[in-house]
């Protein structure tokens, strides 16, 4: 969710099991009290509230303590997702999300887990291999600092890279929790446009086998087919340690809850 979206998730959360993570972004058009406003909601709903620290966005070291120290007051510091950020050139001292957990900044606020983020399809502006060895850094700079990592991943419509990656992390000797990240059911031209913007593979072939076309892009579509899939997958692979799903609510939460709530796979 954003930090406009308390009433979103006022309007979801009924069908929000409590204890659910649910991420608060940090964008560049919101200030901190929507970001602190936000993540309280999440908090205060039952839920565990994992706010965003955009490396590139903060502006000192200062600014940057100051939003987890009005985090730890709401309760609402312990969980949090580092990522490096949209802005091109960094606005502050941050280069990217590595910089910010080496700072040792974080368990000063009570920090205890932090998501880092994870590209089964790559990166459209960061090479396949610095991706794998920032990844590697991460992992190694949280473990040296006693914080808990969890691999958060950009969103994906094709099982085939999610698997190959997934194979790929555990052969590196990563043990973090997984969670791949799916669009909750939204409209077909929304998500293509979210596709196009973070380089998400969006081919005929592919959008296929998520279960729309790309000659008719009015409606809906959901994540059923990749879900089922990817499940089928896992189970045949049982060695993948710990690998769950994270939802990105383009169609709004309630609609997403309301999903993951009623889904029922197809019986083989």
């Amino acid at each position: 969710m954003t930090g406009k979206d308390i009433p979103g998730l006022q309007e979801a959360q009924d069908s929000i099991p409590a204890g659910t993570k649910v991420n608060v972004t940090f964008l560049g058009n919101e200030d901190l009290e929507m970001r602190v406003a936000a993540s309280k909601a999440v908090k205060d709903a039952g839920f565990i509230p994992v706010p965003h620290i955009s490396a590139r966005r903060l502006k000192s070291a200062e600014q940057l303590q100051e939003f987890l120290a009005r985090l730890q007051e709401v309760g609402a510091s312990e969980h949090v997702f580092s990522v490096g950020g949209d802005p091109a050139e960094p606005e502050g001292p941050y280069e990217d999300s590595l910089s910010v957990i080496r700072s040792g900044i974080l368990q000063q606020y009570g920090v205890k887990e932090v998501s880092i983020a994870g590209y089964p399809e790559g990166h459209p502006d960061i090479a396949d291999d610095i991706l794998w060895r920032h990844l590697e850094d991460k992992i190694a700079a949280l473990s040296e600092q006693g914080l808990d990592a969890v691999i958060l991943t950009q969103f994906a419509f094709d099982t085939d890279p999610v698997m190959a990656w997934i194979q790929e992390v555990r052969r590196r000797g990563i043990t973090a929790e997984i969670r791949i990240g799916t669009p909750g059911p939204a409209g077909i031209k929304r998500l293509l446009g979210f596709a196009r913007r973070f380089g998400i593979g969006a081919n005929a072939m592919i959008v296929k086998k998520y279960g729309f076309s790309l000659t008719n892009l009015m409606g809906t579509a959901g994540p059923d087919r990749f879900v089922t899939d990817l499940a089928d997958l896992l189970a045949q692979n049982g060695t993948l340690g710990g690998v769950r799903l994270h939802f990105y609510t383009f169609g709004g939460l309630r609609a997403t809850s309301e999903w993951v709530r009623d889904f029922r796979a197809p019986q083989s």
